[in-house]
């Protein structure tokens, strides 16, 4: 079981890692662990505040509760109320300061597409969304990267795992994960009968190096060959990567790079992910919190969005709303529908 690492912590591995010298040449990665060392710093001074406002609070009511002087009792009383006005606001800090810039600090989200029931016709749909997300990704300017794939003999996908990074991109991504339905006539199809296909898609924030402590020892890494179309072998080489994280069971796979090296930081990548999500549902269930946006909430087995083609309609059921345009929604124009999930699911 992976423990909580608290921010005192995380702030000395930050410390720890702004020390070494050849950080000097990356200034990305200087800026990122800037940033956050700021924010634990606030995280830690409030804290620190928090105890002492905390104990004032104690001592105040033990005057009030002793009732040996009225005017003392009342002066109390008033302060108790500016104390607790405080209090309010530096438990924010504390407990919600990640939750409060998560959709603005969040800037990379790992999207994994798999197909559901309707075979070859699930895999081509679910090769369509990897198409339909790109499209979006290439409009809003975001980067893309695939970190692992399955693809079949028709050019569907079994599975397809990408990475998307930018700006706003939990923010527009994060009520995506789900069931999507289609209805159509398969290109395959000879009688022209309507079939009903599934994909399941989930939408994971990549997780940052400080928020999991994974130990080597705690992995197996097997390595094969990458395979094509059809489950043949493409490379000669063992290329291809699967890690298993022991204690979880959580087991992922890269075969998209030639690198073996690319392929490992590829999985982990998807298995950190994974892990944040895993622990993100735990503390959810822990607090019992019901928040509509939170990590972990779109569940795969949820049907939240229907593609019909012969009726040129999609259907979001979450808000029961539909559009039309289904080509140009399968084209990358999902910003309307995106907008309104936002308008209709925040309020």
């Amino acid at each position: 079981m992976e423990q909580e690492i608290s921010p005192e912590e995380k702030y000395e591995k930050i410390i720890e890692q702004l020390s070494d010298p050849e950080l000097v040449s990356n200034r990305k990665k200087l800026g990122e662990l800037s940033k956050e060392k700021k924010q634990l710093e606030e995280i830690i001074e409030a804290k620190k505040e928090l105890e002492k406002i905390e104990k004032q609070i104690k001592e105040n009511n033990e005057m009030i509760n002793s009732g040996q002087d009225p005017e003392l009792s009342l002066l109390a009383k008033t302060e108790i109320e500016s104390l607790n006005r405080r209090k309010e606001d530096l438990e924010k800090i504390v407990k919600g300061i990640n939750q409060e810039n998560s959709e603005s600090s969040i800037n990379s989200v790992i999207i994994e597409i798999r197909a559901g029931t309707g075979g070859k016709e699930a895999a081509l749909f679910a090769g369509d969304l990897f198409k339909m997300y790109s499209k979006y990704a290439l409009l809003k300017n975001w980067e893309q990267k695939t970190l692992n794939s399955h693809q079949d003999e028709l050019g569907g996908f079994k599975e397809i795992v990408f990475q998307l990074k930018g700006k706003d991109i939990w923010s527009k991504m994060k009520y995506e994960g789900g069931v999507h339905r289609v209805q159509r006539i398969p290109e395959t199809e000879k009688s022209g009968r309507i079939h009903t296909s599934t994909a399941t898609v989930a939408v994971l924030p990549k997780a940052n190096k400080t928020e999991l402590n994974i130990k080597p020892d705690d992995l197996r890494i097997d390595l094969f060959r990458s395979s094509g179309p059809g489950g043949q072998n493409v490379n000669k080489r063992e290329t291809a990567v699967r890690i298993t994280h022991i204690p979880s069971g959580i087991a992922v796979s890269s075969q998209t790079e030639r690198n073996q090296l690319q392929n490992k930081e590829s999985a982990m990548s998807i298995l950190e992910a994974k892990l944040l999500e895993k622990k993100k549902e735990k503390e959810i269930e822990k607090t019992g919190s019901k928040r509509k946006d939170q990590i972990g909430q779109a569940k795969r087995a949820e049907k939240i969005r229907t593609y019909n083609f012969p009726q040129d309609r999609v259907t979001e059921h979450r808000i029961k709303k539909n559009w039309h345009n289904i080509e140009g929604i399968m084209e990358g124009d999902i910003e309307q529908i995106i907008k309104s999930l936002q308008k209709d699911l925040e309020e």
